[in-house]
């Protein structure tokens, strides 16, 4: 069974960072590109970040491009994404989603349905 467990969350001052892990199990990690998601109060869910199973190809949100980090440790079955300059707006929760055919572009376009999500995990970004 598919799982995806994400950490890493928690309350920051604007300019700080935050690296959130998405932890997985039950399927064959490495045939699947993973997408960090998120979403704030009163918005629609939208692709942050997205990286496909050999990790060779990345995508970014305009809105975390040059501040946002995906990487990824197949041996580890986890995803990171490393989240720097922090602002306000980044205030979401955030969550990881699998996926074994999409492209990273489609995937962070939320052009398909994913495989699986996580349960997401609380970022908050204030003074």
């Amino acid at each position: 069974q598919l799982q995806l467990v994400e950490s890493g969350g928690g309350l920051v001052q604007p300019g700080g960072s935050l690296r959130l892990s998405c932890a997985a199990s039950g399927f064959t990690f490495d045939h699947y590109a993973i997408g960090w998601f998120r979403q704030a109060p009163g918005k629609e869910r939208e692709g942050v970040s997205c990286i496909s199973s050999s990790g060779l190809t990345t995508k970014y949100a305009d809105s975390v491009k040059g501040r946002f980090t995906i990487s990824r440790d197949n041996a580890k079955n986890t995803v990171y994404l490393q989240m720097n300059s922090l602002k306000p707006e980044d205030t979401a929760v955030y969550y990881c989603a699998a996926d074994d055919t999409a492209t990273v572009q489609a995937m962070c376009a939320m052009l398909r349905n994913m495989d699986g999500w996580g349960k997401g995990t609380l970022v908050t970004v204030s003074s």
